[in-house]
């Protein structure tokens, strides 16, 4: 082989090599690229989805969800992300949340008390188990499925998720296949 020869495929691996990490990159946009501040949800709707996110992973001693902003990356990976099926199922689920805190509780979700929130969030996860079971291939996802899915996503791969809830280490050293674990232990990161 000449020089000529391997310098055009190392150009062609490496051309391949950026190009491929530009479509990896951009590979989550659907959204009107003209206006990258097109957004489905506004303030109050992220607000919402805080406090939904907050009472699924609340504060205890690590900060919850509120505190790494998950309501805010589930507007990103909802308007980025989503098929227009999904979008809309995420959306309308907003409005069941509402409408199922105020059928048990008598008021809205955000009116509501930190433990009756817990207690619906309860039975929406109940609900969505047994939507699970009986689901088919074809039915689409649950909306709480989605809400709950997001939120363990957005938290756990927060800077407050990854470092306080779970055990970080920035730089790794060797690789060490069996680390001993000791009931209780925080999970790696």
């Amino acid at each position: 082989m000449n020089r000529r020869i391997a310098l055009e495929r190392v150009a062609l691996i490496l051309g391949g090599t950026v190009i491929g990490g530009s479509v990896f990159l951009q590979g989550c946009k659907t959204s009107d690229k003209t206006n990258p501040s097109v957004s489905l949800l506004g303030k109050d709707q992220i607000a919402f989805l805080d406090e939904v996110a907050e009472t699924i992973m609340p504060t205890t001693n690590t900060p919850g969800a509120k505190a790494a902003m998950v309501g805010a990356f589930m507007n990103i990976m909802v308007t980025d992300c989503y098929e227009e099926k999904d979008q809309k199922i995420f959306m309308d689920g907003l409005g069941k949340i509402d409408e199922a805190s105020k059928k048990m509780n008598g008021k809205s979700f955000m009116d509501s008390t930190a433990s009756e929130r817990t207690t619906l969030i309860k039975d929406l996860n109940k609900q969505l188990k047994a939507y699970d079971t009986a689901k088919k291939e074809t039915d689409p996802a649950h909306y709480f499925g989605l809400i709950k899915q997001l939120t363990l996503l957005g938290y756990f791969t927060s800077e407050i998720g990854a470092t306080q809830a779970l055990r970080y280490i920035a730089v790794p050293g060797k690789y060490e296949g069996c680390v001993p674990y000791k009931k209780g232990d925080r999970a790696w990161a």
